[in-house]
């Protein structure tokens, strides 16, 4: 097998199907072997044994040395499929994802980063893995491509989409309450449309600083824009709304201002929605400038 294979589906997929198979006549010869010899061999039919046969050498051989081929041929496709998902092509696209509770985040070379990983069909797309807390795992089945995302360690996957279309992204080791939750896409574009909506960064049509900064920090992961429920409040209407949160063990109401919103990302724990988990992690990273923007974002919403 060549070690620099295309696409990481064609190494895999020839090697499953060839464990498959073997394991498929496996396991009809030797169910079939073992009915045969219930019947032919029953007490009923044979109550004494009759063979005086101490060893056959023969016999021995091949079921040593057929498994033993077997096995080694398997590990010579496999560790030959290995090679293939680790050897990155020189041309690849290089885009980093960011893995954190629990939304993905993947950045471009020229700054440009989004909440979904936009790829050209038939480029190689290198995927630098990180990881902001907790051990994750960068699961893409279409592309045949499964790899944990630790904190403090470079990893990496790469894959080729040769169609245009959609694929589902998962996160694949649980990381806390929203795994569930932490599931983006795969974009396979033209490269001519890719270009386009990669050229358009900071500032070139957006709905302004403050979804970006959102999407840049996964508060989309868990934060929805629709109204729907997902591990925290929605920010849809959010600005100026009456909410009941708990503070210390005590509940009280609150109105949703900048103050509010202020102390919600520099201390999560400080005030809580009523019915939500107090699982979001301090984002202190984050200037006032840029609460500001996420301010006005919000107003926008309403």
């Amino acid at each position: 097998m060549d070690p620099n294979l295309y696409t990481t589906t064609r190494a895999v997929d020839p090697i499953f199907m060839l464990i498959f198979g073997i394991s498929l006549v496996l396991l009809m010869g030797i169910t079939a072997t073992m009915v045969g010899f219930v019947i032919r061999y029953r007490r009923s039919r044979a109550p004494e044994p009759t063979s005086q046969v101490a060893s056959n050498i023969w016999l021995e051989i091949v079921w040593t040395a057929l498994p033993t081929i077997i096995v080694m041929g398997m590990f010579y496709y496999g560790w030959a499929g290995y090679l293939t998902l680790r050897n990155v092509p020189k041309d690849a696209l290089e885009v980093t994802a960011t893995a954190r509770m629990w939304s993905w985040s993947f950045a471009y070379a020229n700054g440009k980063t989004s909440p979904k990983l936009y790829v050209p069909v038939g480029k190689p797309v290198l995927v630098h893995l990180v990881s902001e807390d907790v051990i994750h795992g960068f699961y893409v089945p279409a592309f045949r491509v499964k790899r944990d995302v630790v904190p403090g360690m470079k990893n990496h996957v790469w894959f080729v989409a040769d169609k245009p279309g959609s694929s589902d992204l998962f996160c694949s080791v649980y990381c806390g309450l929203g795994h569930s939750a932490m599931v983006s896409t795969v974009e396979a574009v033209p490269e001519a449309e890719f270009q386009s909506w990669l050229s358009h960064v900071e500032g070139e049509e957006k709905q302004g600083e403050g979804r970006e900064l959102l999407e840049k920090n996964g508060c989309l992961g868990c934060h929805s824009l629709d109204g729907s429920r997902k591990v925290g409040p929605t920010f849809k209407g959010i600005w100026g709304r009456n909410v009941t949160v708990v503070t210390g063990g005590v509940e009280r109401t609150i109105t949703v201002d900048e103050a509010y919103v202020k102390r919600s990302i520099r201390e999560p724990a400080a005030d809580v929605v009523k019915g939500y988990p107090s699982v979001m992690p301090p984002y202190p990273a984050l200037s006032d400038k840029d609460i500001e923007e996420i301010v006005d974002f919000f107003k926008e919403l309403k």
